[in-house]
């Protein structure tokens, strides 16, 4: 399936919208889920992936691929935002904190409370990777949790593939100082593991974009 990125890539170049909508249903599922690790929200999450493919979707005229697949590229690019967003929130919470406290508004609706628990459960695995410097953490989501080789982290990240060994190497390390063996082993071996509570985001309009 990767081997045909490139040629979805040089079409979707051209202004093949179609093709860059297979690329779409190609990757949404793991951009997804990288930016719900990432952000332990699934609206967030969602609005980051639309993102993600908006701002690559943009960038087409200017970029060859030059991998076999999209996905390296593209979860560098949410590797981006997120990070612009975690920028945003601290700007936003210090303003709220001079603000009074809302009163809560409670809901009761059944989606809304699986959700929530989706999040607490996924939170409790966050809470064991919370104390790793945000690049060795950016390694370890990028190998450990959506299972890209080294080769392919430091293309997302960019970065040399040594360096990623060696963040991965001490996040690892400093995991099973942590939490220890066990634990270290869970939140370091999450490849596979997707958010229980919502499917990947919408396929978006890209037809009127050419």
């Amino acid at each position: 399936m990767d081997d045909d990125d490139r040629l979805l890539w040089d079409r979707a170049r051209a202004g093949d919208a179609a093709a860059f909508g297979d690329l779409y249903a190609r990757h949404a599922r793991p951009v997804y889920t990288f930016c719900y690790w990432r952000t332990g929200d699934a609206a967030l999450a969602e609005d980051l992936s639309a993102a993600v493919f908006l701002e690559v979707w943009a960038a087409r005229g200017r970029t060859e691929l030059t991998e076999a697949s999209l996905l390296p590229w593209l979860l560098g690019v949410a590797h981006n935002l997120v990070r612009n967003q975690w920028r945003s929130n601290r700007r936003r919470r210090a303003a709220l904190a001079r603000l009074p406290p809302l009163r809560d508004s409670p809901d009761h609706g059944d989606d809304v409370a699986e959700r929530v628990d989706a999040q607490r459960r996924m939170a409790t695995v966050r809470r064991a990777c919370e104390r790793l410097p945000e690049r060795e953490l950016a390694v370890l989501q990028l190998c450990a949790w959506m299972g890209l080789s080294p080769p392919d982290a430091a293309t997302a990240l960019g970065i040399p593939v040594g360096t990623v060994h060696s963040r991965l190497s001490r996040a690892r390390a400093r995991l099973r100082s942590e939490i220890g063996e066990d634990g270290a082993r869970e939140a370091a071996g999450r490849r596979g593991h997707e958010p229980d509570d919502g499917a990947a985001p919408s396929r978006p309009a890209l037809g009127g974009t050419r």
